[in-house]
């Protein structure tokens, strides 16, 4: 149940709003190139072609969509788990956290897990290696927290927008395309669609980096609020 509300409100959502462009371009100019040849077999299998194709290219794109949000906007802001917020925020440095809430959650992790991270000093003095010790940690508090109602609403927010933005970035390839489809056939709605979507799905782009770091912020503060809890 739970794997289920996470795909479709963080995958599939995502993918519907973003989705829109490659529809677009499908069924109203790569369609075109059959239509003819598919409706002299039988009238309503181009209907028919053009329905499953489009169910099919959203099932590609939710997955497309989560690669690419990985890949390019997670590696890009957070090197993925390296500087994600809950590595960051349990650093000696990162003053996010008062150094008293971080040593409450750092004696939690030690005596549920087994894990001892870094002191200040040692950290200081190799922070990498603190880095991915605590990244170990938090897929260990993850793990303990993965029926925890309150932490898989903020998971599916941030879900949502990181997978919106890989969706973005895919929508603007063949907004863009519909745009130079519509200016060589001189067709003015096509045009008009192609900049309309291209000014739409950049907007998220320009404000990808506070929008994937606000809900990341977020997701950080409730995972180790509820972890204080257990």
């Amino acid at each position: 149940m739970i794997t289920r509300t996470y795909y479709i409100q963080a995958r599939l959502f995502p993918t519907i709003l973003t989705v829109i462009p490659l529809l677009i371009f499908v069924n109203t100019i790569v369609a075109t190139l059959y239509y003819d040849t598919l409706k002299a077999i039988f009238s309503v299998l181009p209907l028919i072609t053009n329905l499953g194709l489009s169910a099919a290219l959203l099932f590609l794109m939710v997955q497309v969509n989560r690669f690419i949000a990985k890949e390019v906007f997670q590696r890009f802001y957070f090197q993925n788990e390296i500087c994600m917020p809950t590595t960051n925020h349990l650093l000696w440095t990162d003053t996010f956290f008062d150094n008293s809430i971080k040593e409450k959650i750092r004696s939690k992790i030690e005596s549920k897990f087994g894990l001892t991270l870094m002191t200040d000093v040692e950290e200081s003095a190799d922070e990498p290696k603190s880095r991915k010790q605590i990244v170990t940690a938090v897929s260990q508090i993850r793990n303990s927290l993965r029926d925890n109602r309150l932490l898989l609403q903020h998971n599916i927010e941030y879900g949502f927008f990181r997978n919106l933005l890989g969706g973005c970035l895919i929508a603007i390839i063949f907004s863009i395309g519909t745009f130079i489809y519509g200016f060589a056939k001189d067709e003015h709605s096509l045009k008009l669609t192609g900049i309309v979507l291209m000014v739409i799905y950049v907007i998220p782009i320009i404000f990808s980096k506070p929008i994937i770091k606000r809900f990341g912020n977020y997701y950080s503060k409730i995972l180790y609020e509820q972890f204080l809890t257990m």
